[in-house]
């Protein structure tokens, strides 16, 4: 996990912005007042497998894929899980769990504090876009396992790319 300090940012893309998709805005002024922890790469299947003794995935053969095909209650109830197992083991305090990130803490993350397209620069021709995501142009349309590619300035890898990630609150 990567501790992320609180701060305020600008959720959302300007209109004029290159390739900006129609639910990307509006921008909004955001303040996190609290710090967080975020997982360093996305949830792999084999970490999956052992909290929740199952793999949904549909690319298996690598437990470092991340875990896809799962529904918003399979990721809460996988949090869920490993808070009751690590609060057991005591691994973490009773008043601590893990949970997935806002929309606006995602964001706030994938941004590393920049202000740019992506967390590397704008970047309008994706000539570096390779160096940080799998994405349909590298990927060969398969799940690849985590951190392979560069991290974003906060140390947090995937954050474009891959597969989805769920957010804890509603999508808007």
């Amino acid at each position: 996990f990567v501790w992320l300090p609180g701060g305020r940012f600008t959720m959302g893309s300007p209109d004029t912005e290159q390739g900006r998709q129609g639910d990307e805005g509006p921008q909004t002024e955001v303040t996190l007042t609290h710090g967080f922890y975020l997982c360093q790469h996305e949830v792999t299947q084999g970490e999956y497998l052992a909290v929740i003794g199952s793999n949904p995935s549909y690319f298996t053969g690598d437990t470092n894929r991340p875990v896809e095909q799962v529904s918003w209650n399979d990721a809460t109830n996988y949090c869920g899980q490993l808070t009751a197992q690590e609060q057991a083991a005591g691994r973490i305090p009773t008043n601590w769990v893990y949970r997935l990130p806002t929309e606006a803490e995602w964001e706030y993350s994938c941004r590393a504090g920049t202000t740019n397209r992506f967390c590397y620069g704008d970047d309008p021709g994706y000539t570096l876009l390779g160096q940080y995501a799998w994405y349909s142009a590298n990927s060969g349309s398969l799940a690849h396992p985590v951190g392979q590619k560069r991290p974003n300035g906060w140390g947090l890898y995937d954050m474009y790319g891959n597969v989805y990630e769920w957010c804890s609150d509603w999508y808007g």
